[in-house]
């Protein structure tokens, strides 16, 4: 395993800011921490990166404790914090050589030119970064993280203020990184994990409430499907609801019908149903809920 946290508690004089926090990430793993604002996530992101210390608990890195060997943990991780720490003056190439020196690269020359490659930043690695836009430093902050090879990931909130095509550019950048190295990234952006991750940890109140494949979650956190149907003419809710199976059936625009049920899959029995009802079944489909549900539900206050 490339982290391991183990019993990880963080209190702020009174305050849990992480309770009792345990899991794992393999090699390769592409994982978003999700929780809604104050959940805890940038405290566990910090205590990983060893920038705080935890109450108690313990955390390896590729077999490297927190503790022991904070300085092998740092050479291992790449950072790229919330706010994105950078100095606006400084021209895109000359920062990333004051940071390969940080981190006594030998070739500082071949190493920023290969982290410009990689992220994109060939036409304007010239300029300062405070004349950058926000996407373009987004892609600086990526760069000083990745700049020094390091075998794991960590991002805070790495798409925040971004629009719709920066987005896109850098959960492609994101996704590409993942190939080759351990990821975990923070966001409250559901369609962000669904896009990128391959795992979801959704923490709420210093937490641990779910955590499986993107693919999984919905229905091991929930076991709750959702068909939409639509008929020709409007339906007897109590008797729609009356199908086995059935949890709730909420009506919708135009004699759409929403049927939230367990994990037995009730079309077989909707078609049943519009027969003996003489209804005529003019559109069907079933889904799992989906992440942004299934993180309301367990979030919710």
């Amino acid at each position: 395993m490339s982290i391991i946290v183990e019993n990880i508690t963080k209190t702020y004089g009174k305050q849990k800011a992480l309770d009792d926090v345990s899991f794992e990430i393999g090699s390769g793993e592409v994982v978003g921490l999700l929780g809604p604002n104050g959940a805890g996530k940038s405290t566990m992101m910090k205590i990983i990166t060893c920038f705080i210390p935890p109450t108690s608990g313990m955390v390896t890195v590729y077999g490297n404790d927190i503790f022991e060997h904070s300085l092998e943990v740092r050479r291992k991780i790449g950072y790229l914090p919330e706010n994105n720490p950078l100095y606006p003056d400084l021209y895109v190439r000359e920062y990333l050589e004051f940071v390969a020196g940080i981190y006594h690269i030998g070739n500082k020359s071949n190493a920023v030119s290969n982290v410009i490659g990689i992220t994109g930043l060939m036409s304007e690695q010239k300029k300062k970064i405070g004349a950058l836009s926000k996407g373009f430093r987004q892609r600086v902050g990526l760069a000083q993280a990745l700049i020094h090879d390091p075998e794991v990931l960590i991002l805070d909130e790495p798409t925040s203020g971004l629009d719709p095509n920066q987005l896109t550019e850098i959960r492609s950048l994101i996704k590409e990184t993942g190939k080759k190295k351990t990821v975990m990234l923070s966001t409250h952006i559901m369609q962000e994990v669904e896009a990128v991750c391959s795992r979801a940890i959704i923490i709420d109140k210093g937490k641990i409430v779910a955590d499986d494949s993107t693919s999984k979650l919905s229905l091991s956190a929930s076991g709750i499907q959702v068909t939409h149907v639509e008929f020709n003419k409007s339906a007897d809710i109590k008797k729609l609801q009356a199908i086995p199976g059935a949890l709730k059936v909420n009506l919708l625009p135009g004699n759409t019908y929403e049927i939230e049920s367990d994990k037995t899959d009730v079309r077989e029995r909707i078609f049943k149903f519009a027969v003996e009802n003489n209804l005529t079944v003019l559109s069907m489909q079933k889904s799992e809920k989906g992440l942004e549900e299934i993180f309301q539900q367990l979030t919710k206050k």
